[in-house]
């Protein structure tokens, strides 16, 4: 089986950023998200698989510290390219996240993940990710999902996915979490395919 780091930097070395299947011009939607969340622009935020998304650029805009993941340096390269010299409030990580977290990195107000949680399908590495949040989520803070739901793809980039409702999501989240907000989003993607998400903003409150 191919190893899973050799898969991602083969996808983002070999696709335009446009033309990968989760394209976004504008997050639209996690941005709405983000706003429901008081004084959210100058918090930590941690973007658990960042892709080559433009998420980023909108969120230090707002003078947010950003700490990004991604499982594949061609991709965490590429941001670095984009970027320029505006990366000064930028911790950066390459790691599968659902690996346990060992790098010092800062307590994490806000978790953002977009389309990255349904690609872990093993119970351990799902319950590894869920691990990683309930360890550097500070209390108070917010974790924000947008996941393939029920009625989404069974297959992305190759992989097979774990499709989710909120209600799973809230189960593996557990007490500690409650749900501010969800809503089902259809997705075009840039192939003019609809892909059917699960959006959902939790508050740790414990």
């Amino acid at each position: 089986m191919e190893n899973k780091h050799h898969h991602w930097d083969k996808i983002f070395s070999s696709t335009e950023d446009t033309r990968l299947g989760w394209y976004e011009e504008k997050p639209v939607e996690l941005l709405n998200l983000l706003n429901k969340i008081d004084h959210w622009q100058g918090k930590h935020i941690f973007i658990s698989g960042a892709g080559t998304c433009t998420l980023v650029e909108a969120l230090l805009a707002q003078k947010t510290s950003l700490i990004l993941n991604d499982i594949s340096k061609k991709a965490l390269e590429s941001i670095r390219t984009r970027l320029g010299k505006q990366q000064d409030n930028i911790h950066w990580l390459c790691q599968d996240i659902s690996l346990p977290i060992t790098e010092n990195i800062p307590a994490i107000d806000i978790w953002i993940d977009r389309a990255v949680l349904h690609f872990l399908t093993k119970e351990e590495q799902i319950t590894g990710y869920f691990n990683n949040i309930n360890k550097r989520l500070t209390v108070g803070g917010y974790a924000l999902f947008a996941e393939f739901s029920k009625q989404g793809a069974e297959m992305c980039a190759g992989l097979p996915i774990h499709q989710y409702s909120v209600e799973e999501l809230s189960q593996r989240l557990g007490t500690a979490f409650k749900l501010i907000d969800h809503f089902n989003h259809l997705f075009i993607n840039p192939y003019g395919d609809k892909k059917p998400y699960i959006y959902a903003l939790y508050q740790r409150i414990s």
